[in-house]
């Protein structure tokens, strides 16, 4: 190769565009871009999603301003939402007695009882309260108020001769921890982990749903329903932060 085609080389070398960091990863841009109203369905769906958490929050914090002035702490509302939550699973425990009753009595009291533990945040940070320990306790309770229900539903499960249900609940049940973990864990190395279909709000909303069509034999359908939307979202939220490391190397 003579001098002027080697310099020509690498002039062309050196002229070559700049690596987009934010582009997507090779094997991706190499695939066949034929399918742009998937995307766009994907984020009309998180745009809707981030737009009522966001207004849900906005309208959370506006609520809990007046109760900031009292002596209300956010660790009383969080002790108040998970003693709500077992006292609604102990009463779904007496489904067998009346079905609508209990079933019905039991879901407006995990709600009342979810409403609380989502609410403890909004106080605190309303009051200028927060606190990691206050952060840390109501991650916690929120599992610890999930785990109640789904143990005594599944457990009416067991009653009534359902065992294949039985095992969607455990299932759900880990999905519902690990989408907790999985957030957690990308937070804990300076990521963003809170992407996805089935955060803390459906996931009651799915529970609370099943319970008022239980006694019209929905519950174990919104059972799978729980558990396949948690472990969609592990897998989104897996996803999101391998995306998110591949673009910071």
């Amino acid at each position: 190769m003579s001098a002027a085609t080697e310099a020509q080389a690498t002039c062309g070398r050196r002229e070559a565009p700049p690596i987009d960091r934010n582009a997507p990863p090779g094997d991706a841009r190499v695939a066949p871009r034929d399918d742009p109203d998937t995307v766009i369905r994907v984020s009309r769906a998180a745009a809707i999603k981030d737009g009522y958490t966001t207004g849900a929050r906005t309208l959370a914090s506006r609520s809990m301003t007046g109760l900031a002035r009292t002596r209300v702490t956010p660790n009383a509302l969080t002790a108040a939402g998970i003693l709500l939550c077992a006292t609604a699973s102990i009463l779904v425990l007496f489904e067998s007695r009346h079905e609508i009753l209990f079933f019905w009595l039991g879901a407006v009291v995990f709600v009342v009882g979810s409403l609380l533990d989502i609410l403890d945040g909004a106080l605190a940070r309303a009051g200028g309260k927060t606190t990691p320990f206050g952060a840390f306790l109501d991650s916690t309770t929120d599992r610890v108020s999930e785990g109640f229900m789904l143990t005594a539903i599944a457990f009416v499960l067991a009653r009534h001769d359902h065992p294949v249900f039985v095992a969607v609940a455990v299932t759900a049940v880990a999905g519902s921890f690990l989408v907790s973990y999985t957030r957690a864990k990308a937070e804990g190395l300076g990521l963003r982990g809170d992407v996805g279909i089935g955060s803390r709000a459906e996931r009651v909303v799915v529970i609370s749903a099943g319970l008022v069509l239980a006694p019209w034999g929905l519950l174990p359908w919104a059972l799978v329903l729980l558990a396949a939307t948690a472990w969609i979202t592990v897998v989104q939220r897996v996803l999101h932060v391998r995306k998110q490391l591949m673009e910071d190397t």
